[in-house]
Parts: structure tokens; sequence; C-alpha cells
């Protein structure tokens, strides 16, 4: 029986990748197969040799489609078998192998922003709604819009077998968010690559569009990040709290380099209003949501446990985030 096969990539968008997909079908019920592609539309190779190759490095069941069918996440490699430049996994594998003792987790908290018509979803097509404050985890139909599409999209990654643990209403209306994790190095950016895309696809569904701009209304709004919780199996030991804090002078020392990778347009969001530090700074605080880092209250009162980097903004890529932080703190 024939089987569809979704195959999904990050391509090399400046300043801020975008995912691709196409499908592949599958008639002798084989592994998904590398495949090919004009890198040249996708800005990952130039036009007198654009080939690049699909090579699949994770699957799980489609949501969409149901039955048999898949979604696999794919690396991007060159005609001559090197890893195309954008292809940030390709990192993530070797410092995953490198640092594999250290037992790392990530618990990835990604907000975004539906838009319908040019407006965030619910937003008056005149004006601006009232000030933030109810919307936030709220209820009813006058602080909240888009649940049906939420609702939708954590049975979607649930039933593909993805690691999500939890989705909320934030600050601004018509922004929200979803976490996965608890998961390893490279489980986290595959299953958040798949969340992303199952968002955007369900998105189609409802002419609404998926955004993760980092500042999607200026002015007195909260903008949109991707926090990084991290822990390595020392910090969640007993005793851990002091291999958190001794990561803390590690990130502070390297903060320029994080913040230049942590997504285009994060001058606009670290501001130091909005439930942030500003870009140019760096401090950590427990229960400090107003902190580049923020180590959590529970995580203080039982001494061990995980950081918070609150710095990531909302179209980061996961793979390059999760590489820096381990690292950062653990080389």
């Amino acid at each position: 029986m024939a089987i569809r096969a979704e195959y999904i990539w990050v391509d090399g968008t400046d300043p801020t990748p975008k995912l691709r997909s196409k499908t592949k079908v599958i008639h002798d019920g084989s592994e998904p197969p590398e495949w090919g592609y004009d890198g040249s539309s996708t800005n990952q190779a130039p036009g007198a040799a654009s080939d690049c190759i699909l090579r699949p490095v994770f699957t799980c069941p489609d949501p969409i489609r149901g039955g048999d069918n898949i979604l696999v996440v794919c690396e991007v490699f060159n005609a001559d078998g090197t890893p195309n430049r954008t292809n940030e996994r390709a990192a993530m594998r070797a410092t995953a192998e490198r640092h594999a003792a250290h037992d790392c987790w990530f618990g990835v908290e990604q907000e975004y922003t539906m838009y319908q018509n040019g407006r965030p979803l619910g937003w008056p097509k005149n004006g601006y709604p009232a000030p933030q404050g109810p919307f936030y985890c709220g209820v009813g139909s006058d602080e909240v819009y888009g649940r049906n599409i939420v609702e939708e999209h954590m049975e979607a990654c649930i039933d593909a077998g993805l690691k999500i643990s939890g989705v909320n209403a934030e600050v601004m209306p018509g922004q929200w968010e979803f976490q996965i994790g608890p998961a390893g190095p490279l489980e986290q950016g595959d299953h958040m690559v798949v969340a992303r895309w199952l968002l955007y696809r369900i998105g189609e569904d409802y002419g609404v569009d998926m955004r993760l701009d980092p500042k999607p209304m200026r002015g007195d709004w909260n903008g949109a990040g991707c926090h990084y919780n991290f822990s390595s199996k020392a910090m969640r030991e007993d005793g851990g709290i002091k291999a958190i804090e001794a990561a803390m002078p590690k990130l502070e020392a390297r903060a320029a380099l994080h913040i230049s990778n942590y997504g285009d347009g994060i001058e606009a969001r670290l501001t130091g209003k909005h439930e942030t530090c500003a870009y140019n700074e760096f401090r950590y605080g427990v229960g400090d949501r107003g902190a580049s880092v923020r180590i959590p209250l529970g995580v203080a009162q039982d001494g061990k446990g995980y950081l918070e980097d609150r710095r990531p903004c909302a179209n980061i890529d996961p793979y390059l985030v999760g590489r820096l932080l381990m690292e950062t703190i653990l080389d």
C-alpha cells in the first residue's frame, strides 16, 4: 500500500529561515530514502549547481493525513555530501555526541501570533484592543481568540508522538504559546520543527497565518519569545544549584554571541520592558522574569533543577540555540 511522506526541512531565507516541505509517495513499504530539490529556490544553492540533498533524520505519524502516512524531518546536504551552510542540525549532532555524558534536557516555550487579514487575530479592524492584562491564560470570547486552532494543533502534536507538554494564551490578544519537552538535544529541535510545521499547516485550513515575529506589534505590547529551559545531569542532582550558578558567568561572558544568534529583531523585543532584560545587558535572578536568565523559585528552594534562558526570540533555530547553550555551559 502506498503511503505519503511529507519531507520537511529548514531553508536558507535570510535573516529568518522558513520551513519548506514536499510530498513523496512511497509504494514499496521501504524507509523514506534520500531525496533532492532545487536549492536555488530556497536560498541554499546557486542556480548553476542547484541540487540539494534531503537526508531523513526523524519520522513520525502524519496527523493531518492520518493512516500510515508520515512526516519526515530532513537535514540538507550539498551535492558533494557536505552539510549545507544552513544545516544547523549537523553542528548540533557533533555537540550532542561530545556532551552525551551530560544527559542534557531542554524544555522549549514557543510563543507565536495568529494573523488574519494583516492584523493579529481578534484585533479590531480599526484601533486597538483593550490594554494587555486580561488576555494571558484568559478565558471567554472577549479575551481569547483562536482557541479552536490551538486545540487542534495540540491534538495533532500528541497524535504525531511529539513531546508537547502544554499550551496557553499569551499576554497579547491573538498570541499563544506551546511547550516542547523535556527532550534531548536533537529531539527538542526535531519536535520543534514538526510542531511548527503542523501549526502552519493547520493555520492554512482556517485562513490564519502564524508568525514568529519577535515584536509583532510596537508599543505597549509583549513581544514573542522562545524561552529555553536547560539542565545537565549535574544540575538535576542534589546540590545541582551550584552547577546552575556556575553557568551564569559563562553565559555572561558569551552574551554577545548568544544575542547575535537569538533571532532577527531581538533589539525590538529585549528592551528592558515587557518582561525582558535589555539585549545589551546580562542579568540573572531567582524568579525574575525581567532577567536574561531566570532561576525558577522552585529550583532555588530544591537546590537543583534547571535554568531558563529568556532571551531567545520566537523565530530562533532550535538546533542553533540548543547548541550554543551546551557549548557555552559545558565546553
